[in-house]
């Protein structure tokens, strides 16, 4: 399931990457280090998994308190190495 996720992210992310007619900071000439992988997204970083979740309850005009529901969340998982710092340094061993 995780990797459909990533899969299906690692698509959609240079599409959303940045609003029609809005330059990036590259283009305004921000100096960022290195080299913009081929898909210029998170992804791009071997490694770094990401991940999300919809939840869509309800249907109908929004009424408060009730619904419907429509929200979401997108998770940025860093490859081992770090994950299993955070874990040290946070003592979840």
């Amino acid at each position: 399931m995780m990797m459909v996720a990533v899969a299906a992210v690692s698509l959609a992310l240079p599409a959303m990457a940045a609003a029609p007619g809005k330059p990036r900071g590259r283009d305004l000439g921000v100096p960022f280090d290195g080299t913009p992988g081929p898909l210029n997204a998170i992804t791009d970083v071997s490694g770094v998994e990401v991940g999300y979740a919809t939840l869509i309850r309800g249907t109908g005009p929004l009424r408060v308190g009730t619904g419907p529901v429509r929200t979401g969340v997108t998770a940025i998982l860093p490859h081992d190495r770090l994950r299993a710092a955070l874990k040290k340094y946070n003592r979840l061993q």
